[in-house]
């Protein structure tokens, strides 16, 4: 009589090690980057009462001079250290307006060594003409990491 094979052996072992070894190699820097993605989204979402502010102040005073569209006057929300989005925002140098742009900087902070410690976040607005929309043009240190773009 053949005996019947009980448990498995050891090639079969290591092969599914082995592809336990190959799926975790791939599968941790595309979740490490996922990570850093979403932990920026809290900057992006930081700067939006900037830019809907920055937006409103144009059309209503049609000009993007610092004196009328600037933080804490017509529809802009001031700057006071860190904006309230949560604790990956470091600081916001918040708006500035100059001939023809408004632009609206953050900086954002490391939490558990995550890697995002200094990296700007920056929208600048530009319109065509008077009455024209705001075209916003994102910017800044995220753009230019060397593992991809976050914003």
């Amino acid at each position: 009589m053949q005996k019947v094979q009980k448990g498995f052996t050891l090639i079969e072992l290591m092969i599914v090690v082995a592809i336990i070894g190959i799926l975790a190699a791939v599968a941790v820097p595309a979740y490490q980057n996922y990570t850093l993605k979403a932990r920026y989204s809290e900057v992006v979402a930081a700067a939006a009462p900037y830019k809907l502010g920055l937006e409103l102040c144009f059309q209503e005073q049609n000009t993007l001079a610092a004196a009328n569209c600037t933080n804490g006057l017509n529809g802009v929300p001031g700057v006071t250290g860190a904006p309230a989005a949560g604790n990956m925002v470091a600081a916001g140098s918040g708006v500035v307006a100059n001939n023809g742009a408004l632009t609206a900087d953050f900086t954002m902070t490391a939490i558990n060594g995550n890697g995002l410690s200094g990296e700007q976040y920056t929208l600048t607005g530009t319109a065509a003409a008077i009455g024209a929309p705001l075209v916003w043009v994102k910017s800044g240190s995220c753009l230019t990491r060397a593992a991809g773009a976050l914003c």
